[in-house]
């Protein structure tokens, strides 16, 4: 066997291993997570627990793992009073018992594309199957022996309902000469605003803390994507934006991070909903993120914050403001209440990633031709439009390279001819070739370096922002986050089963029609260059397109079919310019010599 051929095999098992790696590390974790986590919800249901039991929070501890069995949600909010939300964009209630914000739907989103399936549930009750909710109140400072409102205080309320034009106020006494107010008022969208009043009617000062902090229990489904970030964030003062996923807060030092500053927020992010607590932007305060020890199902996840302690003197009064945020991630939302009331960095709730100078902007522009057109799909076809007419100039310069490349492909070829077995005299003397002819044989890759930024931006923004959430396209595209429905180990559907469900194999079963295209699209894309003249790199480039198919099949289609048309671009622009250049466009009899019989 020569040297060619090792290095081919070479080639092929590194592919294989591309395509096999990327599977295993990437689409088979994240399904085995998801399983491995719904099994243990299974498991440690009868025991779900309660963050604070039954006795006040404790902000800044890690939450409290006693145990509390698992009952139907809405049993648990039949058995307390509570005052019901409805706004345009909210549906639930509010606790009386505890005062706590712990059932909110979304009424704009549903869990399927299907308009009659069940609205998102964002929020809900400890003691039902997922509890997650935001809690509020004081605690006292140290050395004070106050009596202040816990999870089983029973406020009483002025309203029966919560609206975007009424808002409501609780009441609840200590029996101590403390009186406590909470205004809880909320907007068309997803804010929550919170005005907490102690009214000291007794004889003696007293000092309290303002708190407020949103706990989760057990673990939720992950998308498991490195690309987005999924669990504990937030913003501190000066700390920049924190996140920190479950496993990762699990690790650190009694399972919390703290910090201090002025201004920010704090709370928990999925992929597009997130609920968070923001203090007064204008006073400093201690913020803690934390888990509790147990198994996944059976661990408590908390963030808050406690502000500085105030005195009350008797005959005073003092006033606490909150902000509860609990809905969707829409940019135009976020940015609006970093505008007002101020929420720092509020924009951040959103995983912008390293790029977020270009993907902030280019999502901007994107949602704005969306709003033109009505079609995210149309939408991402018309923005890489724009992208490639941005960077013409530089594809011009790559094109142009590869021209040259192509004309020297026969120098090139006698070089090889010359000194068969000596692979350094080979590229000394197409170096020479090169000096001499005054080509760079880099410069048509450092034009599309410059691009992947861009491009990865751009994949940035189709994959984390809720506006491609159920947008459809045309044909069986209805949903353009998720990948597409076809499959061609099921012949598209004349086969009732679904290959990705096979133990073991089934993560390497995800293609559907539109990867496909996007496979044939690059490789015709690919067939437009001079082939390389190294039969390694030769055989390289020809398993590029079917490992990149395959690692493409599981993608949302959204991505899958910006990559299709922008090799469609590709090679219109490709032809256009070299057609300028008075360069021979030879995709066509590339075409034919792939499919040619060779000779034996």
């Amino acid at each position: 066997m020569n040297q060619d051929h090792k290095n081919l095999f070479a080639a092929i098992f590194l592919s294989i291993v591309v395509l096999v790696g990327w599977q295993y590390f990437v689409g088979a974790p994240k399904m085995e997570k998801a399983r491995t986590d719904a099994r243990e919800q299974q498991v440690a249901r009868p025991t779900a627990p309660t963050a604070g039991g039954q006795t006040a929070p404790a902000p800044g501890v890690a939450p409290s793992t006693a145990p509390q069995p698992v009952r139907p949600r809405a049993e648990l909010l039949a058995a307390s009073p509570r005052i019901a939300i409805d706004t345009d964009s909210l549906m639930g209630s509010v606790a009386l018992k505890g005062g706590r914000i712990d059932d909110v739907l979304l009424k704009k989103y549903r869990e399927t594309p299907d308009p009659k399936s069940p609205n998102i549930v964002l929020l809900s009750p400890s003691g039902s199957e997922h509890p997650f909710y935001a809690e509020l109140g004081f605690v006292p400072a140290p050395g004070q022996q106050v009596a202040v409102p816990g999870p089983d205080a029973v406020w009483t309320a002025d309203g029966r309902k919560l609206t975007a034009t009424t808002p409501v106020t609780l009441s609840w006494e200590n029996g101590q000469g403390l009186k406590f107010l909470r205004r809880i008022s909320v907007d068309n969208d997803y804010l929550f605003t919170i005005v907490d009043t102690v009214e000291n009617t007794g004889a003696n000062a007293v000092a309290l803390h303002p708190f407020s902090l949103v706990a989760r229990h057990g673990r939720p489904a992950l998308q498991g994507y490195a690309v987005l970030h999924e669990g504990l964030i937030g913003v501190v003062g000066d700390s920049g934006i924190q996140e920190w996923a479950y496993d990762k807060i699990e690790k650190e030092t009694g399972a919390q991070k703290k910090f201090k500053g002025t201004g920010g927020w704090v709370g928990f992010t999925d992929k597009y909903w997130a609920a968070v607590v923001a203090p007064d932007q204008t006073k400093p305060f201690d913020a803690t993120l934390s888990a509790s020890p147990g198994t996944v199902a059976a661990k408590n996840y908390q963030a808050d914050f406690v502000g500085e302690a105030t005195s009350i003197a008797p005959g005073a009064k003092v006033e606490s403001k909150t902000y509860v945020f609990a809905g969707a991630k829409v940019s135009e939302l976020l940015d609006r209440y970093q505008a007002n009331p101020g929420l720092s960095k509020f924009e951040l709730l959103i995983d912008w990633g390293w790029f977020y100078f270009i993907t902030k902007p280019l999502f901007n522009l994107l949602d704005l031709i969306y709003k033109l057109v009505g079609n995210f799909g149309v939408a991402i076809l018309i923005v890489t439009v724009l992208v490639k007419l941005a960077f013409l100039p530089l594809a011009n310069k790559s094109y142009l390279s590869m021209a040259k490349m192509k004309a020297l492909q026969p120098q090139m070829k006698a070089i090889q001819e010359r000194y068969p077995d000596d692979k350094v005299k080979q590229q000394q003397e197409q170096m020479e070739l090169f000096k001499r002819e005054k080509v760079n044989p880099v410069s048509g890759c450092l034009p599309m370096l410059v691009q992947i930024p861009v491009f990865f931006a751009l994949y940035k923004v189709l994959f984390v922002t809720i506006e491609m959430r159920q947008a459809p396209f045309f044909g069986w595209i209805k949903d353009l986050s998720q990948p597409d429905p076809t499959n061609i180990f099921n012949l598209f559907g004349l086969l009732p089963f679904d290959p990705t469900q096979i133990p073991v194999f089934g993560s390497f079963l995800w293609l559907g029609i539109w990867p496909l295209i996007m496979g044939v699209s690059m490789w015709v894309q690919m067939k437009m260059n001079p082939e390389a003249t190294d039969p390694v790199q030769r055989q390289m480039f020809a398993w590029m397109p079917v490992i990149f198919t395959f690692m493409l099949g599981s993608f949302p289609v959204g991505l899958v079919i910006y990559w299709t048309w922008n090799n469609v671009l590709s090679v219109a622009q490709q032809w256009w310019i070299m057609k300028r250049a008075g360069v021979p466009f030879e995709l066509w009899d590339n075409l034919v010599k792939t499919f040619r019989r060779k000779p034996a």
